[in-house]
């Protein structure tokens, strides 16, 4: 059976480990009403506008 002759440093454990906590960047979609970037599901902060209704009222 095969055994490690050394014992693997934290650093080179933690080296290897690296990608795989990786955070990937949101998704970022641009408003069909107003043209603001938002997240998508969520409501546009812009202009109050999800899924072609208004259902915030923005003041502004």
């Amino acid at each position: 059976m095969a055994v490690p002759k050394r014992k693997t440093s934290k650093a080179r454990r933690d080296k290897r480990r690296s990608s795989h906590w990786k955070l990937e960047t949101p998704g970022i979609v641009a408003c069909p009403n107003c043209g603001a970037y938002h997240l998508p599901h969520r409501v546009c902060k812009a202009c109050g506008f999800y899924n072609g209704r208004k259902v915030l009222d923005v003041k502004g």
